[in-house]
């Protein structure tokens, strides 16, 4: 009989540079690809529509690329932990392969599955795919994680990472491949809510990767701040779900630079990069204190004196706050399961600042709506611009909505595309309607409380009264 390994799919969905996939024919003469509908995550309040639709269409993708290598994917529903080693058991495969995962769930979920593994004679088996980066190798001198990014890229670009892997040129499973009896049903997904995706393809992937590269890596340093134009290389929720892998987006991007260079002194390449090593640093942060995903990283936030406003935390999510550039963000959040770095930093800021609402209500109402929704780095991203997060020094930064628009969205053409009941005012009007003069209110059809909403909070209000509230909680005088 021809010896056989399960390649468990999981947040790896491609072919090409898939080390556990490739792991797994040179270990087998057949494998089983599968993909586990896990309803604890599916359905968990943290995952919406958006992302569901995304998931469902990479999956799709996913399954007619391994035919085209003459394989075919199973995709199951139900939990892993039960449907993996039964799945093994019934395909008589010797070892499952599949890419290491490092937050608190997957890594409960993992040693679930390898510990039943195991009472079968068989082996579940982790590889590299997901970051660039491995976590258990990257230490300070004195032995301990890293707790700030500058060290930690700089140790990360030192260690090296390797080329990316090419797609195997065939993928034989077996003939009889089923799942019947290993206590699974087919998958069903609830799509009802979500807004039109991004196309969920790796080809996709890799078309946009090339473009960026060839027309705006070498801009991006500068570029990619610039709310209102296409900068950015929109590839998160390709990485997310893995349908492209960082190795390959690294490898395109071509070079590694030095981290924590200001944008103005290093290449626009080594930018780029750096970014990817962020999202390394959210993970390998989670991974070394799981307890982060929920609770303040630092402890003397624990009695931080946040506020309850209900009303305040609706007209954030409703894009109503009455700051421009902040709606703007909520709204192309809401409406397009994306939203632009610097614009998710404004508005986390507002929640966090402006309001005083704890991180956490706007870290879960992120999850709920992005399509690129990732624990580590949402969270990491939230309690760095909350200040309870890995930064060194970042209780007194409050970003101030009007000064952002006014610096990257020079023209309005980002508030313009998401607020449109401002379109016909001018800057700078666009950026503060509240100050504008009655004439250029009147010029666009603007009516202050009728039209679009005064701001809910005065800015120099806000700012004091965080400062005060962060200045007693961490026992710092101003």
């Amino acid at each position: 009989m021809p010896s056989r390994a399960v390649v468990w799919f999981r947040r790896d969905l491609r072919v090409a540079d898939h080390p556990a996939l490739l792991a797994a024919l040179d270990a087998a003469d057949q494998v089983v690809p599968v993909f586990v509908v896990d309803r604890a995550l599916l359905d968990g309040r943290p995952s919406g529509p958006n992302r569901r639709a995304f998931l469902h269409g990479a999956l799709r993708a996913l399954a007619r690329d391994l035919e085209a290598l003459g394989g075919r994917l199973l995709v199951l529903e139900g939990d892993p932990v039960t449907v993996i080693p039964a799945l093994a058991r019934q395909t008589a495969a010797d070892a499952v392969w599949c890419s290491r995962e490092h937050t608190p769930y997957a890594r409960r979920r993992d040693t679930a599955v390898e510990r039943a593994l195991r009472a079968d004679g068989r082996a579940l088996q982790p590889m590299p795919g997901i970051y660039l980066s491995d976590f258990d190798e990257l230490r300070t001198t004195d032995g301990g994680p890293f707790r700030v990014y500058s060290p930690f890229a700089r140790a990360a670009k030192a260690a090296a990472w390797d080329d990316p892997l090419p797609a195997p040129s065939r993928v034989p499973v077996p003939e009889d491949l089923t799942a019947k009896g290993v206590g699974a049903e087919p998958a069903a997904f609830d799509l009802d809510g979500a807004v039109e995706i991004t196309p969920p393809d790796p080809a996709v992937a890799l078309e946009r990767l090339r473009w960026f590269v060839d027309q705006r890596v070498d801009r991006y340093g500068r570029a990619r701040n610039f709310m209102g134009t296409d900068g950015s290389s929109r590839l998160s929720p390709y990485l997310r779900f893995g349908l492209v892998s960082p190795r390959q987006v690294a490898a395109a991007a071509g070079r590694r630079g030095r981290a924590g260079e200001h944008p103005r002194r290093a290449g626009s390449r080594e930018t780029f990069v750096n970014e990817l090593l962020w999202r390394d640093f959210y993970g390998y942060v989670l991974y070394h204190q799981p307890d982060s995903a929920w609770e303040h990283m630092r402890p003397q936030f624990a009695g931080f004196g946040f506020e309850d406003d209900p009303e305040g935390l609706a007209a954030w999510r409703e894009g109503r706050t009455g700051y421009p550039l902040v709606d703007a963000g909520m709204r192309q959040l809401t409406g397009q399961g994306w939203a632009h770095n610097r614009a998710r930093m404004v508005v986390a800021s507002f929640l966090t600042k402006h309001l005083l609402v704890d991180w956490r209500e706007g870290a879960r109402f992120f999850l709920q709506h992005l399509m690129d929704g990732d624990l580590p780095s949402n969270n990491g991203g939230w309690q760095w611009v909350a200040g309870t997060g890995t930064d060194a020094a970042p209780y007194y930064r409050i970003f101030n909505p009007v000064t952002q628009a006014e610096k990257f969205d020079p023209d309005g053409h980002y508030i313009r595309r998401w607020v449109p009941e401002l379109s016909k005012l001018q800057p700078p009007a666009i950026f503060a309607p509240w100050t504008a003069t009655p004439d250029d209110l009147q010029a666009g059809g603007v009516r202050l409380g009728v039209d679009y909403p005064h701001p809910i909070v005065d800015h120099m209000t806000a700012r004091n009264r965080a400062l005060a509230r962060y200045q007693e909680a961490t026992g710092r005088g101003s």
